[in-house]
């Protein structure tokens, strides 16, 4: 019998999934995201992919993986249960405080996000650890459960506890964890020295709240999809996508919830990675536009960037500092509200604008029909000829082209403008949108963008890919293979991986190399664990082990990889060989004469590679058009060919101005490029 795998991705307006035979025969769908009930959107997906290979559940005895946007969503949209935060007796203003920093200098009216948990839910607690680690207060008991009460009284339903230094020593929380559980024993509880043991009090405090925050919207969620796969007869439970890039067992994702904020991206992210190996470039960068956002992420060495810090729900796109700070390792990506529900409006200026509010999967544009009044990127893209009102998703959903030209036309009448050019607004103003975080994404980890090949993927990617590529001054554009649903695929291609880090803070002249043998002790030992939970046996896990560096007296740290186990020798000249390695690839230069101090040691643990690509069917004969239809290409509406993209042979060439229509998703060739189909199943479009 054939073994079948199985990959969910929920994004803001569309839930993809792809469902793969050992064989490598793929089957996609498309449906829209059920924002009330995610499940519903989830099940509704599975089950059409199922009716089109015609199996049962009980086929699937390969991985379920899923990657969602729960998480995202709670916190942007301010969704999360009453959580209450717990400090240290003094320090109840941080999340307000902030760490000091001012993002613009020069703004006296800066903006920062609303705190996940207000002051009215913060409450200081009598207890004291010293920066050595060193208990200098107890934790009070009496008043420790006189908190626990309050809370009981308030109704709270999670807390998360951050005391100061815990993650020297987490003997107070832990202490705080226990007498909260007993008297409240339904209460979801997070403590910083599990969640982000890493010094600053500030970010760590952050990540700790956003988990709490979470904790009791995912749990029950995740507690559902395993109940509903079981009663429906799928033989495993689900690994979940996390933000690093990896996939974990659905326990190690109830816990530690703030590990899946970027979870769908990332796996976007991991998939492009992929076919960079498969085409043998080393870079690439990876361009992910669907319904509510688009994504940019950097492709280096044919890896994704990870970085071990992130922000959510910034107030400025670009900002570093407008947001909310989380210390998870997360691939490294910039995300902006440019999406094909990306709402069009006339600013304050009496100018176009586009985004970052979208329209989502309800009521979504207004091409469908489910009661959008505001003209979106979706609807511009159909006014300009670029998609087929009856043809979206197969012809599944038909878009309503009378309503979307009903409401474009509106817009022009207050930008004194025709409506199909300010359909040609939108589609440059989002596309130059895009381009300038993708530049800003590039320039500020010093890679030079110009000449990098763009790979499109995404339900509305691919009609926007040529002209971000054209802006960026690319050479190609590459459109894979199941190009809509990749982020789906992209979990199916990524092994189980955990990043974890403890911070200790120590002189590389003086360094405890006993206690660091512990702390990497420990540290491997909750990776295996926690790999566990995803079916990695411990000879399957492979270990890669850094540290966060930097010379002593500065500030900020520079993450460094070992090629080794730094336990197996305690070489202090190779530990600081590697981090000025690094440090003079950021600026530069070394300083030989200046002692270094580690900051926090990290650790990656990897399970084994996974192997389900999909199989390629191309045809023998280059294919005809299959129609012509009117779109607008610079200023001037023609009549341009339409491909069906199944129907396209290896090495059949096709001039733009043209359209390659797929059920999920269409590929927009504008005039001056030339697509190509390579021996991969990849549409390569280059510039004439």
């Amino acid at each position: 019998m054939p073994s079948y795998a199985l990959a969910v991705d929920i994004g803001g307006t569309f839930t993809d999934v792809v469902l793969r035979s050992d064989s490598g025969q793929t089957w996609v769908d498309k449906t829209l995201t059920t924002p009330e009930q995610l499940d519903v959107g989830f099940f509704r997906a599975v089950d059409s992919a199922l009716a089109k290979a015609g199996i049962k559940p009980a086929a699937v005895t390969d991985v379920v993986v899923h990657a969602t946007t729960v998480v995202t969503n709670a916190v942007i949209e301010r969704k999360g249960p009453r959580t209450a935060l717990l400090v240290t007796e003094g320090f109840r203003d941080i999340l307000t405080i902030r760490d000091e920093h001012r993002y613009e200098m020069f703004d006296p009216q800066i903006e920062f996000p609303e705190p996940l948990v207000g002051s009215d839910m913060t409450f200081g607690v009598k207890e004291r650890v010293l920066a050595t680690g060193a208990v200098l207060t107890p934790l009070d008991t009496k008043a420790a459960e006189a908190v626990a009460d309050e809370l009981k009284a308030k109704g709270v339903v999670s807390v998360a506890i951050s005391f100061l230094n815990a993650y020297l020593n987490p003997a107070n929380e832990r202490a705080m964890r226990d007498i909260l559980k007993k008297r409240i024993p339904n209460l979801y509880v997070s403590i910083s020295s599990d969640v982000a043991p890493q010094i600053r009090e500030y970010p760590r405090t952050s990540t700790v709240v956003m988990n709490a925050y979470t904790a009791p919207i995912t749990g029950p969620y995740l507690d559902a999809l395993v109940a509903g796969l079981k009663k429906r007869g799928f033989g495993n439970e689900p690994l979940i996508m996390l933000s690093n890039g990896g996939v974990i067992g659905v326990e190690i994702a109830k816990i530690f919830p703030v590990r899946m904020v970027e979870s769908g991206p990332a796996a976007g992210a991991l998939a492009a990675a992929y076919f960079a190996e498969v085409l043998g470039l080393d870079r690439l960068l990876s361009f992910d536009m669907g319904g509510t956002t688009a994504k940019a992420c950097i492709i280096e060495d044919r890896h994704p960037l990870v970085s071990g810090n992130f922000e959510v729900d910034r107030i400025y796109r670009f900002k570093s500092g407008s947001g909310l700070p989380i210390l998870i390792p997360s691939v490294d990506m910039i995300e902006i509200g440019a999406g094909g529900g990306s709402i069009a409006s006339v600013s304050n200026l009496g100018l176009l604008k586009v985004g970052p509010q979208s329209a989502g999967s309800t009521p979504g544009p207004v091409a469908y029909g489910r009661g959008g009044t505001n003209p979106t990127v979706t609807d511009a893209d159909l006014v300009l000829g670029y998609l087929d009102a009856d043809n979206f998703l197969g012809g599944d959903m038909k878009l309503d082209l009378k309503g979307a030209e009903k409401q474009m036309a509106e817009l022009g009448k207050k930008l004194g403008t025709a409506t199909r050019d300010v359909a040609a607004g939108i589609y440059r103003v989002v596309g130059e949108s895009m381009t300038a975080a993708a530049r800003a994404h590039a320039v500020d980890r010093g890679i030079d963008y110009r000449g990098v090949p763009l790979f499109a993927f995404g339900g509305a990617g691919p009609v926007h890919a040529c002209y971000v590529a054209d802006l960026l001054e690319s050479p190609m554009v590459i459109y894979p293979p199941l190009a809509s649903v990749l982020s789906a695929f992209g979990t199916l291609v990524t092994p189980p991986r955990l990043d974890l880090s403890q911070g200790a803070l120590a002189r590389l002249s003086s360094v405890d190399w006993h206690g660091v043998d512990g702390i990497i002790d420990k540290l491997v030992d909750d990776a295996r664990k926690g790999l566990a939970s995803a079916g990695c046996k411990p000879d399957e896990i492979t270990f890669k082990f850094g540290a966060d560096m930097r010379y002593f007296g500065q500030q900020n740290e520079v993450t460094a990889w070992f090629d080794a186990d730094p336990r197996k020798k305690h070489d202090a000249a190779a530990v600081r060989e590697v981090f000025e390695t690094e440090y003079e690839k950021l600026y530069s230069l070394r300083l030989p004469e200046v002692d270094i101090e580690i900051v926090s040691w990290r650790l990656v643990a990897t399970g084994p590679l996974a192997s389900r690509d999909s199989k390629i069917d191309l045809k023998a004969q280059p294919a005809k058009p299959i129609r012509t239809r009117s779109a607008r290409f610079n200023g001037d509406d023609v009549q341009a060919p339409v491909y069906a993209r199944r129907e396209l042979a290896q090495g059949q060439s096709i001039d733009g101005p043209a359209i390659i229509e797929e059920r999920e998703t269409t590929i927009i060739i504008l005039p001056g490029w030339c697509a190509k189909v390579d021996k991969t199943g990849c549409i390569m479009a280059t510039k004439d």
